[in-house]
């Protein structure tokens, strides 16, 4: 009869098939290895692997403890993966168990066992279609169905009370419409009570307690009961007997159930079918996959607030059931306060197999000092894929920067209708900045201190201590001792002590701490894990020494406390926008001498968390030449990971400022006067920009941003331009003042482009001499004629390739407000020369940074000084209304940066 039951189960479950990848999914949790829970599993895992059920065994020590026990049944009630869990009894364990306690901490969805008190609860209540029924029980209803005997109207007699077949049992049978008395082994006239029943149920416990004289002619007898009594006969010494002594009962029963072979494989059967049915149950709620997750569609107000009282108007959910919402367990979630927190890498082990989603990579044209609105068309795009097109997406963003925020580009965390909330929590709460900071300063005590003069022998003693008459060398130093050559780590001559002590570092080498900054951040961002980020640390070239080879943090024995120390800033932030939809925020390398883009962790946890069919959406710092160049060539280099589409930022009134309209704070009144041909003559900007993201062989999509005083013919006019440029799209986006439904037009073209088959390439092959990987940036992304080497980077060059390090990518760091380094010139400049003054190798990070020679334009600062002075103010662009004024002091450097 089982069988039948079994049979039937895999065809349900090979239903399932028109959902890709779903299967019903059941894990046994047992405590200890006792033989007869051993035995029960294996025919669990059986009967699941034969159906076609997911089946996972969790097999605990017996010196579990209660809480080991209770957290992984936690994690089980949080992996959507799994839709039944059974807790295997006893639970053999040498230290107290409260067996309630674990059995009420299964999820009372997934307990298929049903034995929680929320289930037994509603079965006695009656609502059979709203709980799991035990399976012994359960299987004891099917097998009198079998016989084709109602239990409608009959005596049904029940003997036991135990929570997992009496009580269960008698409130079934009287569910069912039957007459039910219960029994046990205190029952006085036990014999009297049976001898009434029509369906007969034994749970005792008792090995052949009702004798067969007992039973009424022609009853059910349904035998629950599993004893051993001796038996001289087997091999064993004992045979299996049940409850009802069988030989004598069978004379008069009209049905019963052997034992063995009789309840027992239906038992198993009904655990199945209430797996089945949890799946079903499942899918009824949930479509794999997809994220159960609520959306905060806001409705924008007229005229529009500031980016703070937007913010503060907004009702954050609590992060703990964002992450639930988009599959996170509890137990990798560490929540800082109610909207943030940090996400531990166990969640990416854990889907390390799961599929990525699709990769949007959303850069920008050369802008206008105030920027524009990347990071906001970046959080848009999002919001329009997730809230409003119920697609799983997650935005990737870099912490904002105190020169991003209190500077006059805005806070860099999007604004108004696309921003991320709240917004105190998101700028002026600790962060990653300032632990770099931090490790800058123990870095360089480090190096001041080794650099000093000591006795050779006494320094020696306090780098490697004796402890217990042995030295205690770590495994820096033993890389230390084999990068010299040194076979052995004690005892040392003392000349091997001397070159182990000594470092002859060449003072005039020593890295500064703003580079030193700089490049521990850009680790951070570059690291796939801690163990790859303590090997970058440990490569991090602070000085050169006499002989002109390279002295590294792992030199100095400091790579170790760096990666301790680090170890909590490598988690991404979980936060969330004015919408609802989940932003990893996290680290911020800058773009000019860094990579400028969010972690490498971010964009892959986000990446499998989305699934096959979602989407993450992240951003490259700058315009294409820069930002997006770097995110390519460094950033995709060490990630392995391969964007599906391109987005580039474009505004009109940046355009114009290609096409003539002079650059400067405040923005001109020509900004905001229509000039369609000053506008065209700024599009050969965009067509260049276009052509840059071409290079790399994925598809383009501009998102023109739309300011208020930007006229429809404006707006055209960009979007003809970029696709005559080559753009596979081109359209007006509104999600600054309308959040995602202003990004549905850019959210449906990246759904087709994401479709388009990519043919992804790098501009250059590291094998390459470095000056040959700058001249082809150089020429390809800027539009260079050629680049100029100073003396001194061509030393750096000599130097670099000598040590071993001319195979890595190059960051050319330059002016991000044209394509040359000049600031000041505009479109497209051509036939310039590129000169490279410097050259600093970032090992650890993985790069060359290459700086460049910028010229920084007196008309600009003095135009902007001139207004800061007469009005302590800047004009508010359209996307700015409603803020307060800048504070004078910090545009005057900002501008002087330049």
């Amino acid at each position: 009869m089982s069988r039948l039951v079994k049979e039937q189960l895999k065809k349900e479950v090979a239903a399932m098939n028109q959902f890709p990848g779903f299967r019903p999914g059941l894990v046994v949790l047992q405590v200890g290895d006792r033989d007869d829970s051993n035995l029960y599993i294996s025919m669990k895992l059986k009967a699941a692997a034969e159906i076609g059920i997911n089946a996972n065994h969790i097999r605990l020590p017996e010196t579990a403890t209660e809480d080991e026990v209770l957290q992984r049944i936690v994690a089980v009630n949080e992996n959507p993966a799994v839709h039944g869990l059974i807790v295997q009894l006893p639970l053999d364990s040498i230290n107290p168990m409260n067996t309630e306690k674990v059995t009420n901490a299964v999820a009372p969805e997934k307990d298929v066992d049903g034995l929680t008190s929320i289930n037994a609860g509603k079965l006695s209540r009656g609502d059979l279609g709203d709980c799991f029924i035990p399976c012994t029980p359960n299987g004891c209803m099917e097998l009198i169905s079998q016989t084709g005997v109602s239990v409608m109207g009959k005596n049904a007699v029940v003997i036991g009370r135990s929570k997992i077949v009496g009580a269960p049992m008698h409130d079934l049978l009287l569910w069912n419409h039957a007459t039910v008395t219960t029994c046990h082994s205190k029952t006085l006239d036990l014999a009297e009570q049976v001898g009434r029943a029509d369906i007969l149920v034994v749970g005792a416990g008792r090995a052949e307690m009702v004798k067969g004289e007992w039973v009424k002619e022609g009853a059910v007898v349904i035998d629950c009961g599993i004893n051993h009594i001796p038996d001289s006969s087997k091999a064993s010494g004992k045979r299996v007997v049940g409850d009802v002594h069988y030989p004598s009962a069978i004379e008069r029963a009209g049905y019963i159930t052997p034992v063995p072979g009789g309840v027992g494989p239906m038992t198993v059967a009904m655990l199945m079918k209430n797996t089945v049915e949890s799946a079903k149950r499942f899918l009824q709620k949930y479509t794999p996959g997809k994220w159960n997750i609520e959306y905060t569609k806001k409705n924008p107000l007229e005229p529009q607030p500031s980016d703070a009282e937007i913010s503060c108007s907004c009702q954050s959910k609590p992060i703990g059931q964002l992450a639930r919402e988009v599959g996170l367990f509890s137990e990798e979630v560490e929540p800082y306060g109610r909207s943030r927190a940090k996400i531990r890498l166990d969640a990416l082990k854990r889907m390390e197999k799961q599929p990525d989603g699709k990769y949007v990579v959303v850069t920008g044209i050369t802008s206008t000092p105030l920027g524009e609105g990347k990071c906001t068309t970046t959080l848009g795009l999002a919001q329009a894929l997730g809230a409003h097109l119920n697609i799983n997406t997650f935005a990737c963003v870099q912490e904002p920067s105190p020169g991003s925020f209190f500077g006059a580009r805005g806070i860099a965390v999007g604004g108004g209708y696309s921003q991320i909330i709240p917004l105190e929590e998101v700028c002026l709460r600790p962060c990653k900045g300032q632990i770099v900071f931090d490790m800058c300063v123990f870095v360089q005590f480090a190096f001041d201190m080794i650099s000093q003069v000591y006795i050779l022998q006494a320094l020696f003693d306090l780098l490697v201590p004796l402890k217990k008459g042995q030295r205690s060398v770590s495994p820096a130093q033993l890389n230390r001792l084999k990068k010299l050559g040194i076979e052995k780590s004690d005892p040392l001559t003392r000349t091997e002590i001397r070159r182990f002590v000594q470092l002859d570092i060449d003072p005039d080498t020593a890295t500064d701490s703003g580079s030193l900054e700089n490049e521990i951040m850009a680790i951070l961002s570059l690291s796939s894990s801690e163990e790859e980020m303590q090997q970058r640390l440990a490569k991090i070239v602070v000085a050169t020494n006499k002989s002109g080879d390279p002295v590294t943090t792992e030199d100095l024995d400091v790579s170790g406390p760096l990666a301790m120390l680090l170890k909590d800033a490598l988690k991404p932030v979980l936060m969330q926008t004015v919408e609802g939809t989940p932003v990893f925020l996290h680290t911020s390398p800058l773009a000019d001498i860094a990579q400028g883009s969010p972690s490498i962790l971010a964009d892959k946890l986000a990446l499998k968390m989305v699934g096959s069919g979602g989407f993450v959406v992240t951003e490259s710092g700058h315009g294409a030449d820069i930002g997006l160049e770097k995110f390519f060539n460094i950033k995709c280099r060490y990630s392995g990971l391969r964007p599906d589409v391109v987005v580039i930022v474009a505004t009109v009134h940046s355009l114009k400022m290609h096409g003539g309209v002079q650059a400067g704070l405040p923005l001109p009144k020509e900004y905001s006067q229509e000039n369609l041909k000053q506008l065209e003559r700024g599009c050969c900007h965009l067509k260049r920009q276009v052509e840059n993201a071409q290079a790399f062989g994925l598809p383009v999509i501009v998102a023109v941003n739309k300011f208020s005083g930007d006229t429809e013919a404006e707006l055209e006019l960009v979007c003809g331009q970029a696709r005559q440029a080559g753009a596979f799209d081109a359209v007006q986006c509104t999600n600054w003042s309308e959040g995602g439904a202003g990004a549905l037009a850019l959210a449906e073209a990246v759904q087709r482009a994401a479709k388009q088959p990519g043919q992804f390439s790098f501009l250059y092959d590291t094998q390459i001499p470095a000056a040959d990987k700058l001249r082809t940036v150089a020429q390809k992304m800027y539009g260079a004629k050629d680049i100029a080497l100073s003396p001194k980077s061509k030393e750096k060059l000599a130097l670099y390739t000598k040590q071993g390090f001319g195979n890595l990518p190059v960051c050319i760091a330059k002016t991000h407000l044209s394509l040359s380094n000049d600031p000041m010139l505009k479109g497209v400049p051509t036939n310039f020369m590129l000169p490279i003054t410097d050259i600093k190798a970032n090992v650890g990070a993985g790069f060359l940074c290459c700086l460049t020679e910028s010229v920084i334009n007196a008309d600009l600062v003095s135009i902007t000084l001139k207004h800061l002075t007469d009005s302590n103010e800047i004009t508010p662009s359209p996307h700015t209304r409603g803020r307060k004024k800048h504070d004078s002091k910090v545009i005057v450097d900002f501008i002087k940066s330049l």
